[in-house]
């Protein structure tokens, strides 16, 4: 049985509720390169889930967010591992958006910009767990 990968994603909304804030994966990405997606992180032993999404979000965009919603969790088979993931909804509670960041050993992004749905399909069809759960969880919303 393989072992399974905890993580998080999450999407943090502009003024415009139509639009949130997608990131590109480096190029030298194991799974996904140069693929324009939502911010993610691993969860470390003893975390939770929103502690991981406040700390990504300072390693990963040099923000502080607060976790304000749940929106959905997943599955996918990997090579080597099961991953589990979950999505939260967050809002930046200060600080401005930033990539890089000079912090060493977890995956850096090259880019950030506001996207929309439409920008995770091609994430979502190459394996994005967090974009195909971003995805069916709005096509749903939207019945």
């Amino acid at each position: 049985m393989k072992p399974i990968k905890y993580a998080i994603s999450f999407v943090i909304y502009s003024q415009d509720p139509s639009k949130f804030l997608i990131v590109q994966r480096p190029s030298d990405d194991e799974n996904l390169p140069d693929i324009w997606g939502l911010p993610a992180g691993s969860v470390k032993d003893n975390e939770t889930f929103k502690e991981c999404v406040i700390r990504s979000g300072r390693e990963k965009l040099g923000v502080e967010l607060k976790p304000t919603k749940f929106i959905g969790r997943n599955n996918i088979e990997r090579e080597n591992y099961i991953l589990h993931m979950e999505v939260y909804e967050a809002e930046i509670v200060s600080g401005e958006p930033e990539v890089p960041q000079s912090i060493q050993g977890i995956t850096q992004y090259q880019k950030w910009r506001w996207g929309v749905s439409s920008d995770l399909k091609n994430a979502a069809s190459k394996g994005s767990l967090c974009s195909q759960i971003y995805l069916s969880i709005s096509m749903l919303m939207k019945q």
